[in-house]
């Protein structure tokens, strides 16, 4: 299949669907980009969330719904 066979499909698509092909294609690229070159993938920083999730003071504390299966 040429890039016109393709172009000419693509052409005759809704716009909505022609911005589902482009999301598409980009996710293809991004695919094959870290599939090639593991060194091309984005480093993840520690800490963003931070701050954004906390833990209740009695998170340890068995449940009263699962009491009668701890005895």
């Amino acid at each position: 299949m040429s890039d016109s066979d393709i172009f000419k499909k693509l052409v005759t698509l809704p716009d909505d669907m022609k911005k589902e092909v482009d999301q598409f294609i980009d996710y293809l690229r991004s695919k094959t980009i870290v599939g090639k070159d593991t060194k091309s993938r984005i480093k993840r920083e520690a800490g963003l969330a931070k701050g954004l999730i906390q833990m209740r003071d009695d998170f340890d504390e068995p449940l009263e719904d699962f009491k009668e299966y701890m005895e």
